[in-house]
């Protein structure tokens, strides 16, 4: 196994360490969760970068990374939810979407049809990405300040601010998946009536 596809894996790993780690107590917690899913998040970056620089390629890596992205946004996003940090519904949208573009690559792949992805999709995954450091960072902010706590004013401009990324993010979501069906809407047409 080269050492991008093993970073990928570790990718992987991390996301149930991050999600156990929301479930304790305590900001030294928090904080651990935030800076392990930075690390997570750059070896996304990292893994593609050093494949495509040492000439590692491999299926096995370009089947992994894709699914390790989809752990990582969908676990910590229903880590959040069971939380009781954003709203269930939001999420259930960006899973089905998640699971619906997947299941169709899949097909197509099997019918020996390759759909690509598209700036549309990467944009979607960096706002999930950022939507993420952003909760982590809220959830950190409210543990770590002193008693009795954030002013009333300061905790309502944070949880919009969870909220904005939110909408943002899932607006990018459903656009991205759209925009995905409607590019492709001949090929998958093509490949289901083979």
């Amino acid at each position: 196994m080269t050492l991008p596809t093993k970073l990928t894996c570790l990718r992987i790993v991390l996301t149930f360490v991050i999600m156990g780690l929301l479930f304790v107590p305590g900001p030294e917690a928090k904080a651990a969760a935030l800076g392990l899913f930075l690390f997570a998040a750059a070896t996304d970056w990292l893994d593609g970068h050093l494949a495509r620089r040492w000439g590692q390629m491999s299926p096995l890596g370009a089947l992994l990374d894709p699914i390790a992205d989809k752990v990582l946004v969908l676990g910590l996003f229903l880590a959040f939810v069971q939380l009781r940090v954003i709203p269930a519904w939001m999420v259930l949208i960006i899973a089905l979407r998640e699971f619906f573009i997947t299941g169709v690559r899949l097909f197509a792949a099997s019918r020996q049809v390759i759909l690509p992805a598209a700036k549309e999709g990467k944009h979607k995954t960096v706002s999930q990405m950022v939507t993420i450091f952003v909760v982590l960072a809220v959830m950190l902010a409210k543990e770590w300040a002193p008693p009795p706590g954030l002013s009333p004013e300061m905790a309502r401009l944070l949880d919009w601010t969870v909220r904005g990324c939110l909408w943002v993010t899932l607006v990018l979501t459903v656009a991205s998946g759209t925009a995905f069906f409607w590019r492709h809407r001949t090929v998958l047409r093509d490949a289901v009536s083979r």
